[in-house]
């Protein structure tokens, strides 16, 4: 099993900057794949980017491309997104995944942990 918690959301106003991690406990040297998902409020939870353990990567589309940056460090069972210039578009509760696989999958169905989510709220 494997336990991810989530931690860096809050509120910050448009254009502002926020820096998610997350923390795996548990079987951790299974852990291939990590990903940060979102979900706002009525729709359906979105890939943001994913990492496998040997540093590739893959975001999902170009709304965050050159804003959003994400990152791992292995020995600390820890993932990170960097989220510059933040856009009211960007609220939602970002969620940590993590896989056994490394194919970097976008479906929330590729992935087989989940963490509780954190809030990102962007004020305009």
């Amino acid at each position: 099993q494997v336990q991810l918690v989530e931690s860096g959301g809050g509120l910050v106003q448009v254009g502002g900057s926020l820096r998610l991690s997350c923390t795996a406990s548990g079987r951790t040297i299974s852990i291939n794949t990590m990903g940060w998902f979102r979900q706002a409020p009525g729709k359906e939870r979105e890939l943001v980017a994913a990492i496998n353990r040997i540093g590739a990567w893959r975001y999902s589309d170009d709304s965050v491309k050159g804003r959003f940056t994400i990152s791992r460090d292995n020995a600390k069972n820890t993932m990170y997104l960097q989220m510059d210039s933040l856009k009211p578009e960007d609220s939602a509760v970002y969620y940590c995944a993590a896989d056994f696989s490394s194919r970097l999958g976008l479906r929330t169905d590729e992935y087989d942990y989940w963490g509780q989510g954190t809030q990102v709220t962007v004020s305009s």
